[in-house]
């Protein structure tokens, strides 16, 4: 089960390549349901692995002068301090309800890469200034977040950096990759003090995911952003649903996964008719790759 781990690892690292982040949404269930660690442990080693991949991503954004320096250590050190407050709380808190509400995360972060997200009006060079409330209380709400169910939490970061501060979205991309690997370290940090991680399986599991992650973004210019991120979402949905099933009761994982369906037969269908309401909501609001 250690080989199948790596080996899914690295898959988990080319989505990350390929989406640009929301692959690690799936490290936790592979941890879990795969190698067979109980939750706390699984979501511990995802932190190391969603880390030290959105480092390793991180460098090649700042290299092209994708990162707002500035604006990722206002919101990094915020959200170091929520992740590691997280990753100690962890330990009153059972891990089912951990891992339903990592499933939670998993949907929310489902619905976001299937609505996509709208860039800015106003373009902007990167060098606009955060409002420094919205993003320490942002920060903050995020880090605990991660720090409690081990989800990188991109999909939120980077919003709030396109939205709050009006940066364009490859440098809240790179921007938001030097966060997450902050706030992912600051929970692990958190977590050593609940559980012990596997550190050979963990170094197994974060190397594939990196190669993974090179591998993924050779190939991310010549594969449709728009279509692997919608796939990539009703994907997700389906994890979701099946970690659900797990946790709490199977008719649960049935209904999520019945809805998920209905809602996939709505947008096929709606994508082969002129006239649907959807579709042209759809063809007016740019959509962007997804995040961790």
């Amino acid at each position: 089960m250690i080989t199948l781990t790596v080996v899914l690892a690295v898959f988990v690292g080319v989505s990350l390549g390929l989406l640009g982040g929301g692959g690690s949404i799936l490290t936790v269930p592979l941890l879990a349901y795969v190698a067979g660690m109980d939750a706390k442990q699984a979501i511990a080693t995802s932190l190391l692995v969603v880390g030290t991949t959105s480092a390793v991503g991180a460098i090649s954004h700042a290299r092209a002068g994708r990162v707002q320096w500035r604006t990722a250590l206002l919101f990094g050190a915020t959200a170091m301090a929520g992740a590691y407050a997280g990753g100690h709380l962890a330990k009153f808190i059972p891990g089912s309800v951990l891992l339903i509400g990592f499933a939670v995360m998993m949907v929310a972060t489902a619905i976001a890469m299937l609505r996509g997200r709208k860039t800015p009006d106003a373009g902007g060079d990167g060098h606009q200034k955060l409002p420094i409330l919205k993003i320490v209380a942002e920060g903050a709400v995020v880090g605990l977040v991660t720090g409690m169910v081990g989800a990188g939490g991109g999909f939120l970061v980077v919003p709030a950096l396109v939205l709050l501060g009006g940066l364009p979205m490859p440098i809240a991309v790179g921007t938001s990759l030097v966060v997450i690997a902050m706030k992912s370290f600051a929970g692990l940090a958190g977590y050593l003090s609940v559980v012990q991680i596997d550190w050979t399986v963990a170094g197994m599991v974060t190397a594939a995911a990196v190669v993974g992650g090179l591998v993924g973004s050779r190939f991310a210019s010549v594969v449709n952003p728009d279509m692997l991120r919608k796939g990539f979402g009703w994907f997700v949905l389906v994890m979701a649903g099946v970690i659900l099933g797990q946790e709490i009761h199977a008719a649960v994982g049935i209904v999520t996964a019945v809805l998920t369906g209905i809602g996939a037969a709505i947008v096929f269908g709606c994508s082969r008719v002129e006239t649907c309401p959807l579709r042209r909501d759809a063809s007016k609001s740019p959509t962007a790759a997804g995040t961790t």
